[in-house]
């Protein structure tokens, strides 16, 4: 299987979150075509495959849209989905810590509610969860389906079903990592990184396994909070870097 370099993963998701900001703040709107690949690689300082790749990722989002021999141009926005939330158009590293701002009320409270309302069923199935997690973690297997079991089942514990329709409605974005590597991109050690995140679950589990509501709410504010400012340094370095290809 090809293997697409670090780099230019990287390259392109900073391409990309140059791009939609643009259309963001209404620099580009609906209609409007997109300056050529040669205009975005002299401007971004970067390669055709990598102007490409990201074109490539906008298009999946439905931001843009290329016709055959003429360009790509920015598309209306999508109509609302379920719940408001559309998870195709969460891309860049601010969508993510918008997403995670969300996730801290949302899932903070629901892990409160796990600890005072959860079942011996229900408990069972969190830690099950933490284990297969913790043990895909080991292996160096991907974890963010694992991750997103361990969320999903301390929002089912909650007895709250809206809790879990709205983290399932989010599906792999949940997890930060399903969309931007920040351990990468701030050059952290991906083990230390890991171990760290697996602290912070064992601390929400051991607190709704004692009915500690309190306790289970600091733990998860803590560990959402704490992805929060990871993804918050590594937007500084992808703006760093942004600046440093413009001279």
């Amino acid at each position: 299987m090809l293997t697409v370099p670090k780099k230019h993963r990287n390259l392109a998701e900073l391409v990309v979150s140059q791009l939609s900001e643009h259309i963001r703040n209404g620099a580009l709107q609906p209609g409007d075509k997109l300056p050529t690949e040669t205009e975005i690689m002299v401007e971004q300082g970067v390669s055709r495959s990598v102007v490409r790749e990201a074109i490539s990722r906008m298009q999946a989002a439905g931001l843009v849209e290329t016709r055959h021999g003429i360009g790509t141009f920015v598309l209306p926005p999508a109509p609302p989905s379920i719940m408001g939330i559309d998870p195709a158009t969460v891309m860049t590293v601010r969508d993510v810590i918008a997403l995670l701002e969300l996730r801290i009320g949302l899932e903070t409270e629901a892990a409160g509610l796990a600890a005072a309302r959860r079942s011996e069923a229900q408990l069972a199935e969190v830690r099950a969860a933490l284990a297969a997690l913790q043990q895909g973690a080991r292996s160096g297997e991907d974890t963010v389906q694992l991750d997103q079991r361990f969320h999903l089942a301390i929002a089912q514990a909650s007895g709250n079903q809206y809790f879990h329709a709205i983290l399932q409605h989010l599906g792999e974005n949940i997890i930060p990592r399903a969309r931007i590597n920040s351990a990468r991109l701030t050059h952290a050690d991906p083990t230390a990184y890991m171990e760290q995140v697996g602290r912070e679950h064992e601390q929400i589990v051991d607190a709704i396994a004692r009915g500690d509501a309190e306790s289970a709410r600091a733990a998860m504010r803590l560990h959402i909070g704490n992805s929060r400012e990871r993804l918050r340094r590594a937007e500084a370095m992808l703006e760093a870097t942004q600046a440093q290809n413009s001279f």
